[in-house]
């Protein structure tokens, strides 16, 4: 399988958790889905093979739509079995390059699914004893998939039970241990959790919360019977688990469900880094990564004195990074800013034929203004084909106002223009659209964040830069790359806490305190994997090292390499470097690659 290693003896004993609901038996006698003739499939391609993939698993997840189901998770299981066997079974040798690599990206796909299930399996140990009413939940809304039969004063008297449930499940459920704690009805041992694992518990219980009411919308209405049975004993069992979510988020966890403030993640451990490295053909340790990271950060910070001393600030850093961010346009000025970094990129792109540039990608980006809820999360620009602008706006406080301006100063902003429209995000996305499209399943950011981050490090090599308060810029943002790595493998290794994280941007990087909040909030709850914000440089850095291997040897032009790239659609970069070097591919094939070598 492709794996840069296989994973710790303690992932792989994980997989012995595998109890309910991630290991029940299908409860079907005849099997719920049978492969395709994959041989028939590939005559036309891997591309239809890994489209009838990707549709065939979405339509079974539609219809077993309770993530936390034990039904789904035995489905799925079967699916990837029965194509991972499919896949073995096909001649790999036979298949043209292009196809060798998509049947590689789909066998390390579904490899990385079944690691998935072995950690959804603790995750899931970690909470089951606080949710014992989810069986009862999951098999109302399955029985209602199957349209199996419904009696509704049999369904009135589980839902009554279950309010019980709740009532005393959450009545044990304590954050410190007491030998002389008894539950509220005098049974039971108290149970104790971590404010963490609570909170993950809690986000399960609005889940089950959602499936619950949408069995009970399906029935009410038509059947009177339903209604009649089954309307007050779901509002109260409703209620209870609304209740039971509050408890388990601000007692237990405590956090107001109110607090758009207090940074609450979930750190996964070290097994499930080197899964997530595994999947995306990174053969380093999280340590490694981290030690890259440092040495990066070395060259910047000998830059950013360099540039300070020209500014005329010694080697007082500070104080130039300061400078700089009051060099901000007035408020309501950003956009005619931002429209002309945009031009003045492409300009120096087109100038130098560095890559191709569609005229119609050049002309449909949109500008949009970010609202300060958003920036809450995210205080700087995101891109695409919108250019999602993060500015000040009347509502915000005075503090915030000011915070926003110096962190989108005219410095900081022509640094990151490029990265969200072109060459970044935006031509990515366009690219993406056109060309090997059904790699979209193996999106990675590796080559998404990695592309954009590329070109941040590829311009200052080319004197984009006009004055020391652009390398200023240019540098705070490219210390910032660096400082992902190591706040967010250290947040996700249990090294560094949230608090930790903010303050290392704050007295690290220069950041603005309300930004370097945003960022980690960002990284830690806005829903991103977690090697996401490492992605930015490590994948920057293996662009880079192909470009020396490729483009400075003079085996390819600029133009000829960067087009290849955006053609090749987002996949681990491993793999793109093994097809513009025509390196033989086997089933078996391992990540070797060592880009960083300085």
């Amino acid at each position: 399988m492709l794996r840069t290693s296989r994973l710790l003896t303690s992932l792989t004993a994980v997989i012995a958790l595998t109890t309910a609901p991630f290991a029940a038996p299908l409860a079907q006698e005849s099997p719920f889905y049978e492969l395709p003739d994959l041989v028939e499939l590939q005559r036309g391609g891997m591309r239809d093979v890994i489209e009838h993939y990707s549709e065939d698993l979405r339509a079974l997840r539609r219809f077993w739509d309770v993530s936390l189901s034990p039904q789904r998770t035995a489905q799925e299981r079967a699916f990837w079995e029965v194509w991972r066997k499919g896949l073995d079974d096909l001649d790999f040798d036979a298949l043209v390059y292009d196809d060798q690599i998509d049947w590689l990206l789909l066998q390390n796909r579904i490899g990385y699914e079944f690691d998935r299930l072995a950690l959804d399996a603790q995750a899931w140990e970690e909470t089951a004893e606080l949710l014992p009413f989810a069986d009862g939940i999951i098999s109302l809304q399955e029985a209602r998939r199957r349209v199996e039969p419904l009696n509704a004063q049999v369904s009135a008297g589980r839902l009554h039970e279950m309010v019980d449930v709740v009532k005393a499940v959450r009545a044990r459920v304590c954050t410190v241990a007491d030998d002389e704690r008894e539950s509220a009805d005098g049974e039971g041992a108290p149970i104790v959790v971590d404010r963490l694992v609570a909170n993950r518990a809690a986000s399960h219980v609005r889940s089950l919360q959602r499936t619950l009411s949408s069995w009970f919308r399906y029935f009410d209405g038509y059947d009177p019977l339903f209604g009649w049975w089954c309307a007050g004993p779901y509002e109260e069992l409703d209620e209870e688990l609304k209740g039971y979510a509050k408890f388990l988020r601000e007692k237990i966890a405590g956090v107001d469900e109110d607090d758009t403030d207090t940074i609450l993640g979930d750190p996964i451990g070290a097994d499930a880094l080197q899964m997530e490295l595994a999947r995306e053909l990174i053969p380093y340790t999280a340590a490694e990564l981290v030690e890259i990271a440092n040495r990066e950060f070395e060259w910047c910070d000998a830059e950013m004195l360099r540039a300070s001393r020209d500014l005329g600030f010694g080697d007082d850093w500070r104080a130039a990074l300061e400078h700089v961010k009051g060099l901000h346009v007035d408020p309501g000025d950003q956009p005619r800013l931002i429209v002309e970094l945009a031009h003045e990129a492409v300009d120096f792109l087109e100038e130098r034929d560095l890559l191709t540039i569609p005229t119609l990608a050049k002309n449909i980006w949109r500008l949009e203004m970010m609202s300060p809820a958003r920036q809450k999360f995210t205080p700087y620009f995101t891109g695409g084909e919108v250019i999602s602008v993060s500015f000040p706006t009347g509502e915000m406080a005075h503090e915030d106002k000011l915070m926003s301006l110096r962190g989108n100063n005219v410095h900081f902003s022509r640094a990151t223009v490029h990265h969200e429209l072109i060459p970044g995000h935006h031509l990515q996305g366009f690219m993406n659209s056109r060309y090997m499209t059904h790699r979209g399943l193996f999106s990675t950011p590796f080559w998404l964040e990695g592309w954009a981050l590329y070109w941040e490090m590829q311009l200052w090599d080319l004197d984009f830069q006009r004055s020391a308060e652009d390398r200023v810029g240019m540098l705070f943002w490219r210390r910032h790359r660096c400082a992902r790595i190591i706040f967010s493998l250290g947040y996700h290794l249990g090294d560094m806490t949230s608090d930790e994280c903010i303050d290392f941007l704050v007295e690290r990087v220069g950041h603005e305190r309300r930004n370097a909040t945003a960022e980690v909030r960002r990284s830690i709850q806005g829903g991103y994997g977690p090697l996401y914000q490492a992605a930015y440089m490590l994948g920057g850095l293996q662009f880079r090292a192909l470009h020396a291997e490729l483009v400075e040897s003079g085996r390819m032009t600029n133009r000829d390499f960067h087009d290849a790239i955006l053609h090749g659609n987002s996949i681990p970069i491993e793999l793109i470097r093994a097809q513009l070097l025509g390196t033989r591919l086997t089933p078996d094939f391992q990540s070797t690659w060592r880009f960083y070598d300085k």
